[in-house]
């Protein structure tokens, strides 16, 4: 079949049931992945590899790659920076586009004016370890113009993958009957070979790289053989610093095809009393619609808020029933909320964090900035 004829629509059944899978459920290293997508959807293997690098050639997905916890390998924190409205497509545009270590960049609004509403622009950032998160919020500040700026690091992660296309049928109130297992934030400290490694294992896969021994190349290119790249591979999934191989959809624009895998994205905030983020993360974090569920320390801008998720959807009124069905759930359990809000993501753009030392040296000094003046 000729790639003009393969099928690249998420609607497709074939495609469709590679999605499910390949999103968020294969979790840790997976030294044979497009094999278990293969295994778990019983497809030939042939027809996944075909079918992917369509979809990636496409642009249907935006990348595919074995995805590490960062937060066990750099200073990671949610910024939410004040910018004036005429400066924020440009503040946008740089942190996108110049900084290597801001991931997510999106504009998020409230429905009515509270809290920290005029914090229209919202990043994830990491910094490596050993340095600062907030000077190197500092050193941005004034370039993108941003007025004020709050960093929330994580404390706690409950909840953390994707899976849209499994999303789309949940209803509202969909939960696990187990609760949610907190994940832990330390800093895990890498070899000079693991890290070596690690950076070849997270590179985005190129259409033609999708083949059968999917870590061969990858091997050579970290210098290693291919028994000692996953030897030092099943080693970083045992530090549980591996987060998932996964294919990742472009789930903010329309596609290529026409269609939509979700327009609204909605960051749910809710103030708990102290003492009981763990356990209000662990109820919020077992429903199926949330996509990430950490405890972050929002301060005074946001009205002390502790624990915040995430939820995809294609229709508002749906987002917030599932929103509706959590604070139910709190409430149910004991939990009062004392405030809560959402803000609605705008434009949005994402890219994949960088978190070696090494690159970091190289930014500052691009920059005229000594690195030694950046540490903690």
């Amino acid at each position: 079949m000729s790639t003009e004829t393969i099928p690249v629509e998420i609607a497709d059944p074939t495609n469709a049931k590679i999605l499910e899978i390949s999103e968020d459920k294969l979790k840790g290293f997976q030294e044979d992945p497009l094999g278990e997508i293969a295994k778990q959807t019983d497809l030939e293997i042939d027809t996944v590899i075909e079918r992917v690098r369509a979809m990636l050639e496409a642009g249907v997905i935006r990348r595919i790659r074995q995805t590490m916890l960062a937060t066990s390998l750099a200073k990671g924190a949610l910024v939410a920076w004040e910018v004036e409205q005429d400066k924020l497509d440009s503040a946008f545009n740089y942190l996108f586009e110049k900084d290597p270590f801001s991931g997510h960049v999106v504009t998020r609004t409230t429905d009515t004016v509270s809290a920290g509403s005029t914090y229209k622009l919202w990043t994830t950032l990491k910094v490596p370890q050993g340095y600062s998160l907030a000077k190197h919020c500092e050193l941005l500040s004034p370039v993108i113009g941003a007025k004020h700026f709050r960093t929330m690091s994580a404390k706690k992660l409950f909840a953390l993958g994707v899976g849209h296309m499994r999303r789309k049928k949940l209803e509202p109130g969909e939960r696990a009957d187990e609760l949610a297992e907190p994940m832990d934030t330390t800093l895990v400290e890498l070899s000079d070979l693991e890290w070596r490694i690690m950076t070849s294992l997270k590179r985005e896969f190129e259409p033609d790289e999708l083949v059968h021994n999917i870590w061969h190349a990858r091997a050579d290119e970290a210098g290693v053989s291919l028994d000692e790249f996953l030897t030092v591979a099943r080693g970083l999934n045992e530090k549980k610093v591996v987060g998932r191989f996964s294919t990742f959809l472009e789930h903010v624009k329309r596609l290529a095809t026409g269609e939509r895998v979700t327009k609204f994205n909605a960051l749910f905030h809710w103030a708990v009393p102290p003492g009981r983020e763990i356990d209000a993360g662990r109820e919020v974090g077992r429903h199926y619609c949330m996509t990430h569920a950490y405890w972050r320390e929002g301060g005074p801008e946001f009205k002390n808020v502790n624990v915040m998720g995430v939820v995809h959807g294609t229709e508002k009124d749906r987002v917030l029933a599932h929103k509706a069905a959590i604070d139910q759930h709190l409430e149910e359990e004991g939990i009062k909320v004392g405030y809560t809000n959402v803000f609605w993501g705008g434009r949005s753009e994402i890219k994949p964090s960088e978190i070696s030392p090494i690159e970091y040296v190289k930014f500052c000094e691009s920059h005229g900035i000594d690195p030694d003046s950046m540490k903690e």
